[in-house]
């Protein structure tokens, strides 16, 4: 759930670069993107639904409910992001497996790891 599809438009497609696709004309708000073969399906926040974004401590932290995708360089996607002025969750470190893993929140909380495994390191 978000609360302002084009807050999460801008974040989404804007930011990270996602493709805003054509989705079903459901009876409620909505916003369908994709990243690679990934579909990302946001919801706005209605009567019926349960309420938009994480709430506390989970939208700032690395270790709880999150979801991933992979990207060509996680470094990169960290100083592209600090440099237009995003504060990060946490900013991009190397894992025990040689993969390198950033997170962010969107703008309701939501956290979101950008990652590249150690095989598009080398």
């Amino acid at each position: 759930m978000v609360k302002d599809l084009n807050r999460s438009r801008e974040f989404y497609v804007d930011l990270l670069g996602m493709e805003d696709v054509a989705r079903p004309d459901f009876s409620f708000a909505g916003a369908w993107f994709q990243a690679g073969a990934t579909l990302l399906h946001l919801i706005e926040e209605h009567p019926q639904s349960g309420r938009a974004g994480a709430e506390g401590d989970r939208a700032h932290n690395s270790r709880c409910h999150h979801f991933a995708f992979e990207v060509s360089d996680a470094r990169a996607a960290a100083q592209c992001l600090k440099d237009q002025g995003v504060s990060l969750v946490q900013d991009a470190k190397l894992r025990p497996d040689g993969a390198v893993q950033m997170f962010v929140s969107d703008p309701d909380g939501h956290v979101v790891e950008l990652c590249t495994s150690s095989m598009s390191e080398v």
